[in-house]
């Protein structure tokens, strides 16, 4: 698989979107995933790679990380045709139950917006089974999935290690799969 190269974007506030970040690049490898902060990375970098992760947390009732909103009128302005993009997200799903990985489904929501024609191959949809929460804009249309990986250091950090682990060898396959 060394053929290839991954463009794993993120921000961080608290450094647990970074810290999986990093526990990503060292699953898949590091001579395959390339981790950018997007603080000091334009999101237009992105366009280099044929495979890219994004990674954000929701804030409060249902906010975006500092990082990304800064970057956020980046998006529209973005060509990532025929890329192959995952979506990760870090959120808290008892103290925000209401908004729970909101920041995910707006990012996802942002990518459809500059896709129209469906040429962004998503993959990484990770099963909603296990949480414990109200409401999220990062679920599926059929509400069973949502948008990416979804984790949440307050309240299952000891879950996270394992889904990471599952959820980078799920993209892997779903890469392989073309």
């Amino acid at each position: 698989m060394s053929d290839f190269r991954i463009g794993l974007f993120y921000g961080s506030t608290t450094c647990f979107t970074e810290i999986a970040a990093e526990k990503m690049r060292d699953f898949i490898g590091p001579e395959i995933v390339e981790l950018h902060n997007i603080k000091d990375t334009p999101l237009a970098l992105a366009e280099s790679y044929d495979l890219l992760i994004f990674g954000l947390s929701t804030w409060d009732f249902g906010e975006i990380q500092e990082d990304w909103e800064s970057r956020w009128p980046e998006i529209a302005n973005l060509d990532l045709r025929h890329k192959t993009i995952a979506l990760y997200g870090m959120g808290d799903q008892i103290g925000y139950s209401e908004w729970f990985q909101d920041a995910l489904g707006m990012l996802d929501e942002a990518i459809q917006q500059i896709d129209p024609d469906n040429t962004i191959r998503r993959i990484g949809y990770w099963p909603n089974e296990g949480y414990d929460f109200m409401e999220s804009k990062a679920l599926t249309a059929d509400r069973s999935h949502f948008v990416g990986l979804a984790l949440d250091e307050d309240q299952q950090y000891e879950l996270s290690d394992e889904r990471i682990a599952a959820w980078c060898t799920q993209i892997l396959e779903e890469i392989a799969e073309g």
